[in-house]
């Protein structure tokens, strides 16, 4: 279209040109000059058409050009802070691997050290607080009193990278400028991407919860849909919150059993899926990852009998009720997760935390738990429910109930057991 556009334009032209030339009313046009006519010509067309484009890349929202100044800042910041931390990535434990992966305890050093610049800084570690995280704070409140501002924070990375965000709200729209700086084979930092984006949605929970969703290509423009939600903790978590968050619920979660999402209590026991929920008490038990190549064949009934009713109010008679059982193998049938056995969703993916602890007259602990998920639909309760524990003197402790508040189990899927006894029965 652009190419038949030019070619008329210079068929006009021409023509004009030999028009001129052969009534001598004015001086002949030469060739320069018709070129240098038809060069400005192809120039407005050429920038009508790129402010047209930077106009529809502006209303999309993402891949937005970044200004020389806001890039120049961003890497001047990244390549500061990371000099900070080169001392503490050196001496790491970085294993042979290719892909480094550092320990907790290394990303904890470098939050503290990174604490000193008084700048937000937060983890990708699970439950971690934000540090510095009043000015986040007082920006968000800002935004939402309409108030125009910017401010900066700090991701570490579990590779030692370095994330950067700059929030920019406008009084109505808000923009992010994040970029990225990681460590290179030669042990020196480099920026691996920056770039700029609006945000279609945010909003600042009570519990200091800031999710937003970015602007991201949509269909017809690509083939998959992408998901642009984001959550950041700003508010921090109390210790006993963190402690209790981590010991009794985040090794469970809300995938591939139903401890959490489901309503059950002592005398309700018969629908929770001890088969799928054993890999998970296996490993806050054990301190160590389940390995399926052991349990091939199946669970021995003692193994599994042993370590149900160690976490549940429960009998092996009654387990054996429950749970798929061979009589004849003398075991307990396990499947690993996978797509003929579980049907991804966004809730499952969410994590469990602690917001409120109740110790009750009979020596039980009542945990008011939320289900704060990430992905698209981006909300940090998807489901409240309280989860009654017993501990005992070593520090062991027993689940007793379940109760999911406000009828909230009818927003979330149907639990998918993973394996049923009619399949038993089918594979025999």
């Amino acid at each position: 279209m652009v190419l038949k556009k030019k070619s008329t334009l210079l068929i006009m032209a021409f023509l004009i040109g030999l028009f001129v030339y052969a009534c001598g009313k004015e001086k002949s046009i030469t060739g320069e000059s018709l070129l240098k006519n038809i060069e400005e010509v192809y120039s407005t067309e050429e920038t009508k058409s790129a402010e047209e484009e930077l106009a529809e890349q502006w209303e999309k929202g993402y891949g937005l050009p970044v200004d020389e100044q806001e890039e120049k800042e961003a890497e001047n910041d990244c390549e500061s802070m990371m000099k900070l931390l080169f001392e503490i990535y050196n001496g790491a434990d970085k294993e042979t691997s290719s892909n480094v992966i550092l320990n907790d305890e290394t990303i904890l050093e470098m939050q503290k050290k990174l604490m000193e610049t008084e700048c937000p800084i937060a983890t990708v570690m699970t439950y971690s607080n934000m540090e510095n995280y009043e000015r986040v704070d007082s920006f968000l409140e800002d935004c939402m009193a309409g108030n125009g501002g910017s401010v900066v924070m700090y991701k570490i990375h579990d590779d030692g990278g370095l994330g950067r965000m700059k929030f920019i709200f406008k009084g109505t729209d808000m923009y992010v400028v994040s970029a990225r700086s990681v460590w290179n084979e030669e042990g020196k930092s480099v920026m691996s991407y920056i770039s700029y984006t609006r945000i279609k949605e945010w909003k600042y929970t009570d519990k200091g919860w800031f999710c937003y969703e970015l602007c991201v290509p949509e269909p017809p423009e690509v083939s998959e849909i992408m998901d642009g939600s984001f959550l950041i903790r700003i508010k921090p978590m109390t210790e006993e919150q963190h402690e209790m968050s981590e010991r009794c619920v985040r090794r469970l979660g809300y995938q591939g059993n139903n401890i959490l999402c489901s309503n059950w209590d002592s005398n309700h026991m018969e629908e929770l899926d001890y088969n799928g929920m054993y890999e998970y008490l296996y490993v806050m038990k054990y301190q160590k990852p389940f390995e399926p190549e052991d349990y091939q064949e199946g669970i021995p009934k003692a193994e599994f009998e042993s370590l149900i009713m160690e976490y549940l109010p429960v009998t092996a008679e009654q387990i054996r009720e429950y749970a798929v059982f061979d009589e004849k193998k003398q075991n307990y049938a396990w499947e690993r997760i996978g797509c003929f056995s579980y049907a991804p969703t966004f809730f499952g993916t969410s994590l469990p935390e602690v917001m409120d602890i109740n110790e009750n007259e009979d020596g039980t602990i009542t945990l008011t738990v939320d289900a704060v998920c990430d992905m698209v639909i981006c909300d940090d309760a998807v489901i409240t429910h309280e989860l009654t524990v017993r501990f005992a003197d070593d520090g062991s402790f027993q689940y007793l109930r379940n109760n999911i508040l406000n009828d909230g189990i009818q927003d979330i899927p149907s639990y998918q057991y993973r394996i049923r006894k009619e399949q038993l029965r089918v594979k025999k």
